[in-house]
């Protein structure tokens, strides 16, 4: 399943009134017919009423080599031009042949994303960012969902790649072999966010989901916790920070600690549902990690349900700081990602990549930061 996602265009009030495109022409043959009216004839772009590049220029009052350049080269214009030339495309309802322009440019203006979901804002907002700041020099984001586990990673970069995209932007580093082989054969540009390894693809920009679990239990910890448990989703990055979580514990002497695992993603529903578990099996745990927000809203409401306090009885600690985290009852305490940064600067990377700068940094930790609230 995949989408594409545009870019934003703007109109100016008082632009001014240019007279229309010219009627289609309607050229004879010797016998008097149109092309149009031929047996097998075949009408020109210009006879079918489509309107060319050449007619958007008219209407801005600009070169067809400037529109083009609007479309294919953004960044070699200034803006108020930028902006005449689409409101002239919006007013005449001009397509560009972005076929074309790419076969001639040796650029498909494409960036392609591959993130698990967007029906929370844990990855849309990423991808918000992402497409904007590509939008500005002119790029378009073709987006692809993968799911959970990422099934449908091999079969979607597959399709993507058949696209000749200019780069492909991936969620996470676990991929499969046959995933880094086409990646690395096609020699294109690739960033890889939401995870952190020293030796990515090509580029990443994320941060450490060891580091985050570890820094959760350090928070729990020192608010003398010690019967600790986790209820998470199964997919890697989760897994990731409950493994950094257990092995913070561990060194704390404390390796008795029970975890419910639940579908991904994570859904209030199963929240509550691997909190029941967790009590129905016999754990009396203090402490909480949830590997996210959701999941950590659904424990909240099973533990009030039980006539559970929290915080006094049980902490409980979500992830991704989502935007209900600090109107729940407790506010829920959680570890905050700059989701539009990391888009942002995934962006600015993947632009770097494509122009062939010099001076790329491959590995950027934007790191995160743990948020205290009422839950815990």
């Amino acid at each position: 399943m995949s989408a594409l996602s545009t870019g934003r265009t703007s109109c100016k009030a008082g632009f001014p009134v240019a007279r229309s495109a010219p009627a289609p022409s309607r050229r004879k043959t010797a016998d008097g017919k149109s092309a149009a009216e031929r047996p097998g004839g075949r009408a020109s772009s210009r006879s079918s009423g489509s309107v060319t590049l050449s007619d958007v220029a008219k209407l801005a009052g600009v070169s067809p080599i400037t529109v083009s350049r609007v479309l294919n080269r953004p960044e070699l214009v200034t803006q108020n031009t930028i902006d005449v030339v689409r409101e002239a495309i919006a007013r005449t309802g001009y397509v560009p042949n972005l076929l074309a322009g790419g076969l001639a440019s040796k650029r498909s203006r494409l960036v392609a994303a591959i993130v698990p979901t967007i029906a929370s804002s844990m990855f849309a907002e990423t991808v918000e960012a992402l497409t904007d700041k590509l939008g500005e020099s002119g790029y378009q984001v073709l987006l692809g969902l993968s799911g959970y586990p990422a099934i449908r990673e091999d079969g979607l970069l597959d399709a993507i790649l058949g696209r000749r995209p200019d780069g492909i932007l991936l969620t996470g580093i676990m991929h499969s072999p046959a995933t880094r082989q086409r990646l690395l054969a096609a020699g294109i540009p690739v960033v890889e966010i939401w995870d952190y390894t020293p030796t990515p693809i090509d580029t990443l920009v994320g941060f450490s989901h060891e580091k985050a679990g570890d820094a959760v239990a350090r928070h729990l910890l020192g608010k003398g916790r010690r019967r600790l448990a986790v209820v998470g989703a199964d997919d890697d990055r989760a897994i990731l920070r409950r493994n950094g979580f257990r092995a913070a514990l561990a060194g704390q002497g404390i390796t008795d600690v029970p975890a419910v695992t639940v579908p991904a993603p994570g859904t209030l529903r199963t929240g509550r549902d691997g909190m029941a578990r967790l009590l129905d099996g016999g754990a009396r745990p203090d402490a909480v990690f949830c590997s996210s927000d959701i999941v950590a809203q659904g424990v909240l409401a099973e533990a009030q349900s039980r006539g559970i306090s929290v915080p006094g009885d049980l902490a409980v600690m979500g992830f991704g700081d989502l935007d209900f985290a600090a109107y729940t009852f407790p506010a829920l305490s959680t570890v905050r990602i700059d989701r539009r940064a990391m888009g942002r600067i995934a962006a600015e990377t993947m632009l770097a990549r494509m122009e062939d700068r010099g001076d790329i940094e491959r590995v950027i930790d934007i790191g995160f930061e743990v948020i205290e609230r009422a839950s815990t």
